[in-house]
C-alpha cells in the first residue's frame, strides 16, 4: 500500500474517532435537560458497569486482530488472517454472550454496592439501577463483534469501515437516546429511570448500526477479499493455540491504559455514595457523583481531547527515531510533544478554571456546586493528557510494560486515598484523589522516559514556566473582565448572562495568551508549518479581498 493512501487512511480514522467524541460531548448538554444530575447519576452508573465488562469481554482482541492481519497480509498470507477472524468472531460471541449473563444477574448485587447499601436515601432506589444495569447489558453481545470486524478491516489498512461505523453508531445511538428519553418525559410524562433505562439502551441500538455499516462493507469487499485469498501465499503452520498465544502478545499491555480513567471513575462508583453518607451528605450525594462523573468531565475532555491529538501525530516519528536509533531527534521530538501538550492544555484548564460558574451554568444550570466541582476538576486535564501521552510515548520506544506500571501504581492510590479524602474534603475529594493518582503515574513515566529515552527536562521545564506566566497574564485579564461585569451582572442573573460572561472571557483570555505566545516566538518555534501555513492562507485571503 503507498504512503499516501495510508495517511489518507488514517486520517479519515482519526477524523472520525474526532467526529464521534465531539458528538459524544454535545449530547450530554440536552440530555442534562432532561434528566439533570440525579438521572445523570443513574446513567453513569449503568454505564460505568458496561465500560467494564465490555473491557473484560474484549480484552484487547479487536486491536490484536488488526495487528495479526497486518502482519501475515504483509507476508502474502491472507489465509491466516481470515482464520483469524472466524475463530475471533466465535470467541467474541461468547465473550460478549458471556459479560451480559454476568452483568445481568450480578445487577441486583452491583446496584446495592453503588448505592452504597442505603437504599432509596439518595434518590434513585435500587431497582432502577437494576433496570439500567440490565438494559445496558445487551449491548455486551453486538460490541465485542463490532469491534472485531473493525479490528479486521484495520488490518487490510482499510480505515473507511471503522470510521463510517463509529461515525453511524455514535449518530444512532444519540439520536436513540435523545429521542427515547425526550418522548419518556416530555411526551408521556414518564419517571427518569425510565428515559435513563432506555437511553444505556441506545448503546445496544447504536452497535447494531454500526454493526450493520461493516456487514455492508464485507458484503461489498468480500469479492475483493476472497480474490486476495485465493492468491494468498501458503498458510503459516501454526496451531489455534500457538496463534492466539501471538495474537495475545499483540494485545500487550498497552490497552490496558486506555480503561484508565473508566477505571478511576469504576472507583468512585464504588465508593463515592458509601463514604458521603458517612459524613452526613447522603441526601446530596447522587447528584454530586452525576457532576463528577458524567456532566463535568465532558467538558473537561474538550481540550484534552484536541490537545491530545495534536501532541500524538508526533508518536509514529517518536518511533522511527528510536527504532532507526537517532536519539538526538527523538529527545527532540519528545520534548516538542510535552510542549505541544502544555502549550494548548494549560490556557484551556486556567479559562476553564477560572470561568467554571458561568461555563457549567452555560451548558447544564446555575449551580454553585457545579461551578466549585467544574473548579477543582479543570486542571486534572491535563494529567489526563499527560498520562496520554507520555504511555504513547513508552509505546513509541517500546516499553509498553511501564506505561502499565504506571496505570497500576496510581490505580492503587485512588483506591487507597479516595474513601480518606472524601471523608476530610467531601465530593471534593475524589477528584483530588484522581489527581493524585494520574501525577504519581505521570512522574513514574517521567523517570522511564528520561532514563530509557536519555530525556533531560531542562528545555521542557524551561518553556513550560514562561507558558505558566502567559496563562498567568491570561487568567488576571479574564478576572478583570469578571470583575467588571460583576458592576453589571453575574452569571447567576440567568443562563444568557452565563453565556455572555463565558464568551467574553474565553475570547479576551484566548487572544491575549495567543499574542503572547505569537510575540515571543514560542507559538513558531513549537507549530513550525503548521503555523506558516495558516499565516500564509490568511494573508492569502486579505489580498484576494482587497
Amino acid at each position: 500500500m503507498s504512503e499516501s493512501k495510508l495517511l489518507r487512511g488514517t486520517f479519515v480514522l482519526t477524523l472520525g474517532t474526532y467526529i464521534s467524541r465531539i458528538l459524544g460531548m454535545i449530547y450530554v448538554i440536552p440530555f442534562y435537560a432532561l434528566v439533570s444530575e440525579i438521572g445523570g447519576a443513574l446513567y453513569s452508573y449503568g454505564y460505568g458497569q458496561y465500560t467494564i465488562f465490555l473491557f473484560i469481554s474484549t480484552l484487547g482482541f479487536p486491536l490484536a486482530v488488526s495487528k495479526f492481519v497486518s502482519k501475515y497480509n504483509s507476508l502474502g498470507d491472507y489465509y491466516t488472517g481470515r482464520r483469524i477472524l472466524k475463530s475471533g468472531l466465535l470467541v467474541m460471541t461468547l465473550m460478549g454472550g458471556l459479560g451480559f449473563l454476568v452483568l445481568f444477574s450480578f445487577a441486583p448485587i452491583l446496584a446495592e454496592i453503588v448505592l452504597g447499601g442505603s437504599g432509596d436515601q439518595h434518590g434513585n432506589k435500587v431497582e432502577d439501577v437494576v433496570l439500567v444495569m440490565r438494559m445496558v447489558s445487551v449491548a455486551l453481545i453486538v460490541v465485542p463483534i463490532m469491534s472485531l470486524l473493525r479490528g479486521f478491516f484495520q488490518g487490510y489498512q482499510s480505515m473507511g469501515p471503522t470510521a463510517v461505523s463509529q461515525v453511524v453508531e455514535q449518530v444512532v445511538r444519540i439520536a436513540f437516546l435523545l429521542g427515547s428519553s425526550f418522548i419518556i418525559m416530555r411526551v408521556l410524562e414518564g419517571e427518569i429511570a425510565t428515559a435513563v433505562a432506555f437511553s444505556t439502551f441506545s448503546a445496544f441500538i447504536g452497535a447494531l448500526g454500526g454493526l450493520g455499516v461493516l456487514i455492508w462493507y464485507w458484503i461489498k469487499r468480500k469479492p475483493h477479499l476472497d480474490e486476495m485469498l485465493e492468491k494468498s501465499r501458503p498458510a503459516a503452520v501454526m496451531t489455534t493455540k500457538e496463534m492466539y498465544k501471538e495474537l495475545f502478545s499483540y494485545a500487550g499491555p498497552f490497552v490496558l491504559v486506555g480503561l484508565a480513567i473508566p477505571l478511576y471513575q469504576y472507583v468512585d462508583q464504588l465508593t463515592f455514595n458509601r463514604a458521603m453518607v458517612e459524613i452526613g451528605k447522603g441526601a446530596i450525594a447522587e447528584e454530586l457523583f452525576g457532576m463528577i462523573n458524567l456532566f463535568v468531565p465532558k467538558l473537561v475532555m474538550i481540550p484534552v481531547s484536541l490537545a491530545t491529538a495534536f501532541s500524538l501525530t508526533l508518536v509514529p516519528t517518536i518511533t522511527n527515531s528510536f527504532t532507526s536509533g537517532d536519539f538526538t531527534i527523538l529527545r527532540r521530538q519528545i520534548d516538542k510533544t510535552f510542549q505541544i501538550c502544555v502549550l494548548l492544555v494549560l490556557p484551556a484548564v486556567v479559562g476553564l478554571s477560572v470561568l467554571a460558574y458561568p461555563a457549567y451554568a452555560s451548558f447544564y444550570e446555575i449551580s454553585e456546586a457545579g461551578g466549585r466541582i467544574l473548579q477543582w476538576y479543570a486542571p486534572v486535564a491535563i494529567l489526563f493528557s499527560f498520562f496520554t501521552i507520555t504511555a504513547a510515548i513508552l509505546q513509541g520506544i517500546n516499553k509498553q510494560k511501564f506505561a502499565v506500571i504506571s496505570l497500576f501504581f496510581g490505580f492503587i492510590v485512588k483506591m487507597i486515598f479516595n474513601v480518606p479524602f472524601i471523608l476530610w474534603f467531601g465530593e471534593i475529594g475524589a477528584i483530588l484523589a484522581t489527581a493524585l493518582g494520574f501525577t504519581l503515574s505521570i512522574l513514574y513515566s517521567f523517570w522511564m522516559i528520561s532514563r530509557h529515552a536519555h530525556y533531560k527536562f531542562k528545555l521542557f521545564a524551561r518553556r513550560s514556566f514562561l507558558m505558566s506566566i502567559f496563562a498567568g497574564v491570561m487568567m488576571v485579564s479574564i478576572l478583570l473582565v469578571n470583575y467588571l461585569f460583576s458592576n453589571v451582572f453575574t452569571y447567576e442573573d440567568g443562563k444568557i448572562y452565563s453565556v455572555i460572561l463565558l464568551l467574553v472571557g474565553v475570547g479576551v483570555g484566548a487572544g491575549i495568551y495567543l499574542f503572547l505566545t505569537y510575540r515571543s516566538h514560542l507559538l513558531e518555534r513549537l507549530m513550525g508549518n503548521q503555523l506558516e501555513k495558516i499565516l500564509s492562507r490568511f494573508k492569502r485571503k486579505q489580498v484576494k479581498e482587497q
